[in-house]
């Protein structure tokens, strides 16, 4: 039987998909504290991209207990230290929201960091374990080709890379690229030696029928052609270049057993929210209200748009990398 959900639902499912491979990660890289346990030697998270849903707090709880599950294990004589974990987002994410929903019964201390991860963020050798769920597909900027009007990734017309010229393909490839060596680079700095960084990568499977599939962001397409009524890579290779880091792990997690039910003023909510901050600075915010009123009326007309097959061209990627001593 296919379970129907939200894509609130489908992201905490895929969280929720990591909890044994994150455990197994944790117990076969984390690297128990061996000095005393004091306030002044906490172990230090931090999750990169928040956001304001309440699914990151289910990440971060099952960190927390994987990590105490390993010190009750290896370190019986040894009490576990206390948890300090930094939430990171966009200056302009809503932390205000964030903070409310914080869990009232939550075992570790909490504190936010704005700023964009595609650079410093802490100070050097600062944080035991970084984590990051489905934020790495955000790229850092828009590639510089794609605002050529004279380049052949001009993407005319669009604002999602599929069904383009190859051009624009290679441009969106070459600036995930660049963002992700910065996004390493950064981290390799700021983790402890030993320390271990933990993704969780929204992919897509290798040979997709732009024509006939239903995938992420095909509902992308139809907000693209609102505007105008009115990123396949070699991951592990890029990841393996670093010479910080190295990868421990990297394990595909598929998603094919879940659908979305069709609710358009929940889809359409969703998508303001992850979008608007974007089209406002790209456009200007006059165009908001109008641009979702189309966006609602087009989804009308073709619900299927707001779902998730069986056969969805999806899967996350999760990776675990260690700091090189």
């Amino acid at each position: 039987m296919q379970q129907q959900c939200s894509w609130i639902e489908v992201q905490r499912s895929a969280i929720e998909a990591t909890k044994k491979p994150l455990q197994n990660a944790v117990t076969d890289c984390f690297h128990l504290k061996t000095t005393c346990v004091c306030s002044a030697n906490p172990i230090r998270i931090a999750d990169l991209g928040c956001s304001t849903g309440t699914n990151i707090f289910i990440a971060t709880q099952n960190i927390i207990e994987a990590i105490q599950l390993k010190y009750q294990s290896q370190s019986q004589n040894q009490k576990t230290p206390e948890f300090f974990v930094f939430f990171n987002d966009q200056a302009s994410n809503d932390f205000n929201t964030f903070f409310q929903k914080l869990p009232p019964n939550r075992n570790y201390f909490a504190a936010g960091v704005p700023g964009s991860f595609y650079g410093r963020l802490f100070p050097s050798q600062s944080l035991d374990l970084v984590h990051s769920s489905s934020s790495l597909s955000w790229l850092s900027k828009m590639p510089k080709e794609l605002t050529d009007r004279n380049c052949g990734a001009w993407n005319k017309g669009r604002i999602f890379y599929t069904n383009t010229p190859k051009e624009v393909e290679d441009a969106y490839k070459g600036q995930f690229k660049m963002d992700l060596a910065t996004f390493l680079q950064a981290r390799a700095q700021e983790l402890v030696g030993n320390g271990i960084m933990i993704l969780l990568i929204p992919a897509a499977h290798d040979v997709i029928d732009f024509s006939v599939d239903l995938y992420g962001g095909k509902d992308h397409e139809v907000l693209g052609s609102c505007l105008m009524d009115m990123a396949k890579l070699d991951l592990k290779k890029m990841l393996e270049s670093n010479e910080d880091l190295s990868v421990e792990k990297m394990d595909l997690l598929d998603g094919n057993n879940l659908i979305i039910e069709p609710n358009l003023g929940r889809h359409v909510s969703q998508c303001r929210a992850a979008f608007e901050v974007l089209i406002e600075k790209h456009f200007g915010d006059g165009i908001v209200d109008e641009l979702f009123d189309r966006f609602a009326q087009k989804l009308m007309k073709s619900p299927q748009l707001m779902m998730y097959p069986q056969k969805l061209k999806l899967v996350m990627l999760f990776v675990v990398l260690k700091g090189k001593v």
